[in-house]
Parts: C-alpha cells; structure tokens; sequence
C-alpha cells in the first residue's frame, strides 16, 4: 500500500516538476536572449490557455472572445501603471482584477444561454471589443497600442526588471503561482458542481445548483486568470495593442487548449508549449508555419479528439500492460512513418513556398537549413517525393500489423464470449 501510495503521489508530482524545470532550467543552460523570449511566451500562454479551460473543460463553455478578459486586463493595468507607478510584481494582480470585472459584465450577458448560444454571444461580444479597439483610440492607444516602461516602477530590492532575466522571473513566477491557483481551484466543491452544470444541467438544477449561476461564476474567474495571461504578456513586450483583444488570439488559446486536451489539467500546458514553439521556432525557419500548425491541428483532433495528454495516458497504459517489449515493434514502426510522412509534406510545402514567394524572403529554407533552390529540379523532388511516400506507406502497414497483434482477440464460444489477452 505504502509503495502505491508514493507511486501515486510521485505521477501526481512530476507534471509540476516538469513545469518548474521547464521554466527554470534552460536560463540557466542557454541564456540567449531569444529563449527567454519564447519561455516568456510561453508562460503567459500556459496561464491564458489555462484560464480558457476553466471554462471549455470543466463547464463545456466554448468561448469565441476570450482574448477580451486578456486584453481589457492589460489595457487596464497598462494605464494604471502608466498613472499612478504601481510595483510591477503587483501589476498581474490589477490585469486579474480588471479581467475579472469585464467577465462580470460579459458574463452577465452570455451566461443567458449556453451551448451554440453562448459560443455565439461570446462572438458577438469579442468582435465588440475588437471594434471598440479602433474607435476609441484614446483608451486603447490605436494602432501603436499603450505602451509602459517596466522600469519606471517602483524597485523590487535591487531589480528595476530592466533586463530580460529579471522580466521573465518574475513571469515565471506568476505562471507558477496561477497555475497553482487555477489547479486547486479544479479541485474545489465549486468547480465539482460546475463539473455537474457541464455533464448534466437538469440533474444539477434539480438538486439544487443553478446552472446559470455556475456558469457566471466560471467565466468571472476565467476571466479574472485571463487578465493575468494579458498583463504577463505585457511586461514581457512592454506594449498591449489591438491584436490582444482580436478575434486571433481567442482563436489561438482555443487551438491550444485542444491540442493539449481538456480532459486533463495539464493538457493545455502541452498545447501551449507546442503552439509557442510553432509560433515562434517553427515561424522563424519558414513562412508556412500557419499551414503546418493548421495540418498539425487536424492530425490531433482526427487521431487523438482527447488531445496531446489523451494520447499519451492510453500508451501509457498499452505500455503498462503489454510491456515495452511487445509494443517496441509498433513504436517503431510509428515513429518511421510519422517522420517520412513528415518529411514527404514538409519538403513538398517548401518547395512550393520557395516557388511562389522566392528564396529571398527565407521561404525556401528546409528543415535542414538547406536552400531548397539546390534541388529545385522537377525530376529531383518527383522522385524524392515518391521514394519518401512509399518508405511512409510501408512504414504505416508496419504500424497496422504490429497495432493489430496488440489487440485483443474475441472468440465467441457456446454461450460466452472470452477476449484473449495481447499478442504473446
């Protein structure tokens, strides 16, 4: 029991022990200063993406507008900071809190329905805002957006947050610090019954729980960490312009979220690494970036609709009951035919880049860091492609096989049915 018991407490650790080495490690491994712009990305999507689930996964809330809670909330801290030179380690807190009071607002009208209905309102309402970001120039800064200075604040022992370093530790922290609050939260008997109002409105209506109050109090907190996302996004580029409230945002934690999954707490922390990597690593080596997450997105809701964290807890299990010995052959076999089919795209995708846009503007660089203009020949890349393509298919009939020998057999015999174990 004893060995159970710290089994368990050690799987329920080593997300959150990844995460810290995640954000902590690398700074001190590679302190360029473009990786502590990605990590710093990367924090204040994990956060946003984070809030975002309190409402798509716990209370089957679709949201079109949530990049309004991020955005406003920053706006307001931005003109807080700019007026009255508030501590920068408290401006999160006043993002949270203006967040918080246009969830109250938006909340108030959305939470009038739910479903399709409540996905629509939220359209509604982030398009509001982002035409609001146009007309109203004085509050929103138009197109140069508000801009702070992070060192005008007041000092935090001898930081002024003036160098990069110092920023992101102190985003790393309020990731952290979110998170945690955000975990225990989903844990709380409030969120159990927004957990009842998603699973089954009537059943918790009847004993007792308003749905719509559930619901409204889900997005004032959604909001109010959404605020927390905006105003960490701020201190890192120092500005929050009208992309922040646009309807492209909302739309990117959305991917993010079911990428990674919203089954588990963890789920859109793993989508919101892989967005940011796409976003900013992926973006920095080609201009197809967007077509490659948007291939990317399809593959995991086609093969994995539970999303990066489902995936990987049903091999887990394969693996815990099969043993690595039995599944070794299939994950070979998946591995080769995921890279050729990988490389098979991304050579096509580039090629096609480099022939309509030119090798000047960095679109025909392949994975490899090899011009594509070296191979530009028709004949070349045809038989490239055909090679890559069938080495693909022969590696996925590898898979199937290997997958179908791990499957269970079912034998109906007189009366019964017995299922075999995996293949031995």
């Amino acid at each position: 029991m004893r060995e159970r018991s710290r089994a368990a407490a050690w799987r329920s650790l080593a997300p959150w022990l990844a995460l810290v080495l995640f954000l902590v490690v690398p700074p001190f491994v590679w302190p360029q200063s473009w990786l502590l712009a990605y990590l710093a990305q990367t924090a204040t999507m994990i956060v946003f993406a984070l809030s975002y689930n309190l409402l798509l996964g716990e209370t089957g809330l679709l949201s079109f507008g949530h990049a309004a809670f991020s955005g406003l909330g920053a706006l307001l801290a931005a003109h807080v900071f700019n007026r009255l030179g508030v501590p920068l380690v408290l401006l999160p807190l006043l993002g949270g809190i203006g967040g918080a009071l246009c969830g109250v607002l938006f909340g108030f009208i959305s939470t009038r329905r739910a479903g399709t209905a409540f996905a629509m309102i939220t359209l509604g309402l982030g398009e509001l805002v982002s035409a609001a970001s146009w007309t109203l120039p004085d509050w929103f800064g138009g197109e140069a957006g508000v801009a702070i200075d992070r060192t005008s604040g007041p000092l935090f022992g001898s930081w002024s947050f003036g160098p990069a370093r110092e920023a992101y530790a102190l985003i790393a922290i309020w990731c952290l610090l979110a998170s945690g609050a955000m975990f225990a939260l989903s844990r709380s008997p409030f969120m159990r019954l927004a957990n009842a109002v998603r699973d089954n409105p009537a059943r918790a209506a009847a004993i007792g729980c308003y749905p719509r109050r559930m619901r409204y109090g889900v997005v004032v907190l959604s909001a109010f960490f959404a605020g927390i996302a905006g105003t960490l996004g701020l201190i890192n580029i120092e500005l929050v312009s009208t992309e922040s409230v646009g309807m492209m945002r909302s739309g990117a934690v959305l991917i993010a979220t079911v990428i990674g999954g919203t089954a588990a707490f963890f789920g859109p922390v793993a989508g919101a690494i892989v967005l940011t990597l796409f976003s900013v690593v992926v973006a920095s080596m080609t201009r197809a970036w967007l077509f490659y997450l948007g291939l990317f997105f399809i593959v995991i809701v086609v093969v994995s609709p539970d999303g990066l964290t489902g995936f990987a807890q049903r091999h887990a299990a394969r693996v815990a009951g099969h043993g690595w010995q039995v599944c070794r052959a299939l994950y070979l076999w998946g591995t080769a035919a995921a890279l050729l089919w990988t490389a098979a795209i991304v050579l096509a995708v580039q090629w096609a880049y480099a022939a309509q846009f030119g090798v000047e503007e960095g679109a025909a660089v392949s994975t490899t860091g090899l011009p594509l203009t070296a191979i530009s020949s028709p004949l070349w890349l045809g038989a490239t492609l055909c090679v890559l393509v069938a080495s693909g298919a022969m590696s996925t009939l590898g898979a199937i096989r290997a997958q179908a020998r791990l499957a269970p057999r079912v034998t109906v015999r007189r009366g019964a049915t017995h299922t075999d174990g995996a293949a031995r």
